[in-house]
């Protein structure tokens, strides 16, 4: 009776599900079918960034300070490869750009929360491969891990993005463990196979399992 009413209540209420995993591991195709399906509202995390990192944003202004003008392209846009090269060889400067954008990002997302409450939306999706790390679990209903082999990842990267192998192992390895995703997360969906149907699957699996529906 109390399993019944907790998910009658959620269905009442704005859920707000987080979504995580590796670099390559799909991300994307699981937020564009909870949107297209279940008429969620996305927030992935590095483009509320971006945008906050405009002219007359948030962002801009400190960070133009941090960096000086020679990060800016010609439109006056921050030209995010300097910027990258720049706190990569910096843990400095990296926690400086850190404690300036991850802050307003996060009031950004509370407010955009907060709106889509007031509209009635019934689900909300956080995306970030930081997400645990950056403490989002605290403002959602559940976490899922998208799960994906190593290989299947190198495959999608090398394909897609055009990344080299030096460059992929980097990645993964700057990024935690499957262990540790499988650790703190409510739900995984693996997403190795070629087949989507099979991801779409897992997904209607886990949202009728969980409560969602």
């Amino acid at each position: 009776m109390e399993e019944r009413e907790t998910k009658s209540k959620r269905k009442r209420a704005t859920t707000i599900l987080g979504i995580t995993g590796g670099v390559g591991a799909g991300k994307t195709t699981v937020l564009s079918y909870l949107e297209r399906n279940y008429q969620a509202r996305i927030l992935e995390l590095d483009q509320v960034a971006r945008e906050l990192q405009q002219p007359k944003a948030a962002c801009y202004e400190p960070m133009l300070n941090l960096f000086g003008s020679q990060v800016l392209d010609e439109t006056g846009n921050f030209d995010r490869k300097k910027i990258a090269e720049l706190v990569f060889n910096s843990g400095k400067l990296r926690k400086r750009l850190n404690d300036i954008v991850h802050p307003q990002v996060r009031l950004e997302v509370e407010r955009r929360i907060s709106h889509w409450r007031k509209e009635g939306a019934s689900l909300v999706v956080l995306e970030a491969a930081l997400l645990l790390e950056e403490q989002y679990q605290l403002v959602c209903d559940e976490v899922w891990y998208i799960y994906a082999s190593e290989e299947a990842r190198r495959r999608r990267l090398a394909l897609n993005r055009g990344y080299d192998q030096e460059k992929i192992t980097k990645m993964m390895a700057s990024q935690k463990q499957d262990a540790f995703f499988r650790e703190h997360c409510q739900f995984i969906v693996d997403n190795s196979s070629d087949s989507v149907e099979n991801t779409y699957e897992q997904i209607d699996k886990g949202m009728k399992e969980h409560g969602f529906l």
